[in-house]
């Protein structure tokens, strides 16, 4: 690629050659799928089926309409304009009106209905598609960018909606307009129709060739803005790293190389696709004089009349019109396949599948077993997270992981919880094997405070509510207070009803780890998961919630993770991981009396 000086820096100078590698960069699914990708589409669309026919009903009458002015424009020019006789004139005039007002108050009414189909069908679309999101394994978003996600359900959603809009009444009122113009003017004059014909082929021809780099242009228009979303979304997320590691040039240089391949593909499509009214416009102009001229010979040797000379000179235009409308709606059309094939691709994928023979309600007691477990991540290569794992801990019991970064640990909290499912060996509740309860079952009777703690969008009360929906405000307040939040809550602009944000940037990362654990406290869970839940609180409130917690596990299974071995010395077993394996396994006093790993970690840590 050749650069040239800007007045603001250098610009590539883009070649056919640039944007053939920049097509062929982009694998995965092309829009050759496009028939069943406007199958499914047309299976929404179908689903309001009565409001369709109007439609289409009404794009046969102004079709109609629109036909028929023409024909009547010149009859009236052979009948009487030629012939000097203007009795009748007026009441063609008239009907000309009558057949116009129809015309616009059909189109008025078609596009109003087509309209309500539409955003009823992306508004389906986009329901499912949620719906879908929300099903799907926690694998998947593993592998996925969510601000690529989020291209989908908003940029290509929004692509499907404008041509469904616009671009299905007008393919479907082309093709009746290029029917009905071909027929009529074929009954005035065979000859004229076989002259008009003639840049069809060359129509055609421009189309195809166009249309062919179009599509996939279009295509890598659509992954090019996703993958930009992308990375705007996660720069502004983690704008403090960001700004922590000084990689804002980095990151810089990253968004330009993105925002260029965008416009790059962007560029080149609307250009490809520009030309289209442009070769259309032309071939119209040279069918224009065409019929203008030879037609001019044909009328003075009184082959055909002036009338059918005006009359065709429309319908001339008439005819290329919708072919123009079909070439340059090619695009619109090829660009929402790709945006369409890319949520259905979303919603192929396979669903977390919630079957289990227990019942719904079956009540869980907290006995957890895993019997030689063994696991690895898909993003891993060969390496297992986990490896013949086996412990058991009964009902009641403070299960203590420690260990490592890496070790392991919170993969354990994470199969307990189901988001992922063993590879070898089983877990075990109350002596079932887990794949037989419901994740829903499951999760309803589990609360999980975690390292990193997520507020969404909503108040205090709301957030704090998330653990138990029913629970009331009353609830919520002594779970506040158990958690050690309630003194900072009413201390916030309006209380409980204070409005956080996602990212909760109005309180610190301690009062944000508070509100979650006072979320587990409304959730009454029987298993208790705790993932570093102290990391982030000082030392004096550590103490307090500490407390807290020890009334909260009383009587319930609970796995802690804790690097600070300080807050776990009430644990009635500890499991001691190193790289995937349990190593150690024990009392406190068990662990201390062995003088293995776990009682060397405490030595380090200065509490033996």
């Amino acid at each position: 690629m050749n650069f040239i000086r800007k007045p603001f820096g250098y610009e590539p100078v883009l070649t056919k050659e640039d944007v053939k590698n920049s097509v062929q960069k982009k694998k995965g699914p092309r829009p050759n799928n496009w028939k069943n990708t406007l199958l499914r589409i047309w299976k929404i669309v179908d689903e309001q089926r009565a409001l369709l026919i109007a439609v289409l009903l009404l794009v046969v009458v102004s079709s109609a309409m629109s036909l028929l002015g023409p024909y009547l424009i010149g009859y009236m020019i052979d009948e009487y304009v030629m012939k000097e006789q203007f009795s009748g004139m007026p009441l063609l005039i008239v009907g000309l009106i009558v057949i116009y007002f129809v015309l616009a108050l059909s189109l008025f009414f078609q596009n109003y209905w087509m309209i309500g189909i539409a955003q009823q069908t992306i508004y389906r679309m986009r329901t499912g598609l949620f719906h879908h999101l929300l099903h799907l394994p926690v694998s998947f978003f593993d592998k996925r960018q969510h601000g690529e996600l989020m291209s989908r359900a908003t940029n290509d959603m929004e692509t499907v909606s404008a041509t469904l809009n616009s671009s299905f009444i007008q393919v479907f009122s082309s093709i009746l307009t290029l029917t009905g113009t071909f027929i009529v003017m074929l009954s005035l004059s065979p000859l004229l129709t076989l002259l008009t014909m003639i840049i069809i082929p060359a129509m055609f021809m421009a189309t195809r060739w166009i249309t062919r780099r179009t599509g996939k242009l279009f295509k890598e228009q659509q992954a090019a803005l996703g993958a930009l979303n992308g990375m705007i979304e996660e720069t502004i997320s983690g704008q403090q790293v960001v700004k922590a590691f000084s990689q804002e040039e980095r990151v810089k240089k990253e968004f330009r190389e993105k925002s260029t391949r965008l416009r790059r593909t962007g560029f080149w499509a609307l250009t490809y696709s520009g030309y289209i009214p442009k070769v259309m416009n032309f071939l119209n102009n040279i069918s224009f004089a065409i019929i203008a001229g030879i037609g001019g010979i044909l009328a003075f040797k009184g082959f055909v009349t002036i009338g059918t000379i005006v009359v065709f000179t429309e319908y001339a235009r008439q005819f290329t019109r919708p072919l123009n409308d079909l070439a340059n709606q090619m695009n619109t059309v090829l660009s929402a396949i790709a945006g369409a094939e890319r949520v259905f691709s979303i919603m192929e994928e396979t669903v977390e599948e919630d079957i289990g023979d227990m019942d719904d309600h079956h009540k869980l007691l907290g006995d957890v077993k895993f019997r030689h477990v063994s696991f690895k991540y898909e993003l891993a290569e060969q390496e297992h997270t986990l490896k013949d794992v086996s412990f058991h801990v009964k009902p009641g019991q403070t299960a203590a992981l420690v260990g490592a970064t890496g070790a392991g640990k919170t993969t354990i909290m994470q199969l307990i919880a189901r988001f992922y499912d063993v590879e070898q060996g089983e877990i075990l509740f109350d002596g079932v094997n887990v794949q037989k309860l419901k994740r829903q079952t499951l999760r309803s009777q589990m609360a999980f405070v975690l390292q990193d703690s997520f507020l969404f969008e909503a108040s205090v009360y709301e957030n704090i509510r998330y653990g138990r929906l029913n629970a009331t405000n009353e609830e919520i307040v002594e779970a506040a207070k158990r958690a050690n939040a309630h003194d900072f809550i009413v201390k916030l602009p309006n209380g409980y009803n204070t409005i956080l944000t996602s990212d909760g940037s109005e309180i610190s990362q301690g009062q944000k780890q508070l509100l979650s654990i006072a979320r587990a406290f409304v959730a009454d869970p029987v298993i208790l998961l705790l993932d570093e839940a102290t990391s982030s609180i000082d030392t004096v409130t550590e103490v307090k919630i500490q407390q807290a917690l020890e009334v909260l596990m009383e009587g319930r299974t609970s796995f802690v993770i804790a690097h600070r071995l300080n807050t776990i010395r009430n644990a009635d077993v500890v499991f001691v991981m190193q790289e995937g394996r349990m190593v150690e396994a024990g009392t406190q006093q068990e662990l201390m009396e062995t003088n293995g790993i776990y009682a060397n970690m405490l030595k380090q840590a200065g509490i033996l």
